[in-house]
């Protein structure tokens, strides 16, 4: 927050580790690696486990939100001016499943995105688009990213 209140970035990303990591939580009270408990088995144990972890985590993003909002910044404040992405590359470990993924986009982008919003988009709709409406959003258009885009959320995007 404070790197972007005195404006020393524009950009930061942060990744806890990847979802093969054998990241530990001990500190949440969790034993066990989180790529092993996300092979859960339908396990009542290891969902368990995963609410901990799941919800420290979006405590976090909550914190970092939170810092943001309480930053003025113009007519409103620094979450306004900001787009934040959090999510997984994986929906079920256990499946391996890498579709339906859990999104939050937060901010609104210095007006380039309407927060407050749930999108439902169709099943096939590429991950690449929504990185493609973000860069569009800032100003940068780009024809492709990645291997599968088709075009960037006008669902998003505020026109």
């Amino acid at each position: 927050v404070k790197a972007f209140q005195c404006d020393m970035t524009r950009i930061i990303s942060f990744m806890m580790n990847n979802a093969g990591s054998n990241q530990t939580f001990s500190f949440l009270g969790v034993s066990g690696a989180h790529h092993e408990i996300s092979h859960h088995q339908d396990l009542a144990e290891n969902f368990e486990k995963l609410t901990v972890i799941n919800h420290w985590e979006v405590a976090q993003l909550a914190y970092l939100l939170e810092g943001l909002a309480a930053v003025p910044e113009g007519d409103g404040n620094l979450l306004d001016q900001c787009l934040v992405y959090f999510s997984s590359e994986i929906a079920d470990g256990n499946a391996h499943r890498h579709f339906d993924l859990p999104v939050i986009l937060a901010g609104g982008g210095g007006s380039a995105s309407l927060p407050g919003r749930h999108i439902q988009l169709a099943q096939e709709t590429p991950m690449a688009n929504l990185f493609m409406s973000i860069l569009a959003a800032q100003g940068v258009n780009v024809n492709t990213f990645g291997m599968d885009s088709t075009g960037t959320l006008p669902e998003l995007l505020e026109t």
